[in-house]
């Protein structure tokens, strides 16, 4: 490794950290001046306040904003050289334009290193401890929304419930139906089902069983019925957002695998989540191709005309990337596509522009 590649690579990494701090401390100083009376009322100690939330806190939008601020520090540093001849020096020398984005894509990957292994592994354990502060000192208790909730909850056991109440307890319109292969054996419906805290069990009220053995059927009916069933009431009582954001990679692999056995509407939320975590490391290395490519030529406008073609593309890119996931989400678009379309797109975009670059 060279001096021009160390000094590029200082240049870049000092001015990615030196503008992520500075944004993050002004985003702790907005949140703290909107939660400051919530805070207060709760009697949230300070203590908790700076390690439980603000010290989990900081590593989450610092990943948040890394993708975005590594264009713009690419951006930055990369339109000073520019303006100052060092770029067109460095090329004069004989040294390609190929060879000088290199020390590029090592500064990338060592912040795609770095934002995968936060999203990954750290940040999901700094989410939970954030979480907890959230519901304990400010939040609100989640209330479940979901409508016909149709779950398997074992190989060939099926339960539905026209709704849940995560305040009651209290399931509506209950059935569960014991399948073999595809064949029927045993089905149970109910009004009402209700978890009986302080003995941990279900008690069904009102209940119907039909048991299907062959040509023959057994027919019985209740008014009330203490059992034991294999899914507990915090399965409903669980945000699907909060829960994502507090799950490892290897967790939420088999979380998802987990929801879809039971058959769960929000999996593709959570698939999402997952392709996230590798296509936004990726998306520094097409993010930081493209800055340089922009930003390595002299013009007329200066640092200010490329900040300003940096920040449209940027936010072009994290526009594009919301909505592919919404089409995901709530259409019939393919998660792991939606996810790696705007890198696709923007990669496409990049080798454009590498090509028409000075050389």
């Amino acid at each position: 490794m060279k001096k021009l590649d160390l000094y590029i690579i200082r240049k870049f990494l000092g001015t990615f950290f030196f503008s992520l701090i500075l944004i993050l401390c002004i985003v702790v100083i907005f949140d703290l001046s909107e939660k400051l009376e919530r805070f207060i009322e709760n009697e949230a100690p300070v203590k908790a306040i700076i390690f439980d939330y603000y010290q989990n806190f900081i590593p989450y939008f610092a990943n948040v904003f890394s993708s975005l601020f590594t264009f713009i520090s690419v951006i930055f540093f990369t339109s000073k050289m520019a303006y100052d001849s060092e770029i067109i020096a460095i090329l004069s020398t004989g040294i390609s334009f190929r060879r000088l984005v290199l020390p590029y894509l090592i500064s990338a990957g060592v912040i795609a290193g770095l934002s995968f292994l936060l999203g990954a592994f750290i940040i999901p354990n700094a989410n939970e401890k954030r979480i907890e502060f959230e519901k304990h000192y400010m939040g609100k208790r989640y209330s479940n929304t979901e409508q016909n909730i149709h779950r398997q909850i074992a190989p060939g056991t099926y339960i539905y419930m026209s709704s849940y109440s995560v305040v009651s307890n209290i399931g509506y319109d209950f059935a569960i139906e014991n399948f073999r292969g595809d064949t029927l054996e045993k089905k149970l419906t109910s009004s009402r089902i209700v978890w009986d805290k302080e003995h941990r069990r279900w008690v069904i009220y009102n209940w119907k069983l039909r048991e299907i053995d062959g040509e023959q059927e057994n027919y019985q009916t209740g008014n009330r019925l203490d059992t034991i069933m294999p899914f507990q009431p915090s399965e409903f009582a669980e945000n699907p957002k909060k829960i994502k954001e507090q799950l490892t990679l290897p967790e939420l692999k088999e979380y998802i695998d987990r929801m879809k056995m039971r058959g769960s509407s929000n999996v593709i939320e959570f698939q999402i989540e997952k392709y996230k975590m590798t296509a936004n490391a990726f998306a520094t290395f097409i993010l930081t191709l493209i800055g340089v490519s922009i930003s390595s030529r002299k013009i007329r406008g200066g640092m200010g005309l490329h900040l300003g073609i940096g920040l449209l593309i940027s936010f072009s890119y994290i526009l594009f990337m919301q909505f592919s996931t919404v089409f995901a989400t709530n259409g019939n678009m393919n998660p792991l596509l939606a996810v790696w379309l705007p890198n696709i797109l923007f990669a496409i975009i990049g080798v454009f522009v590498y090509r028409t670059a000075p050389k």
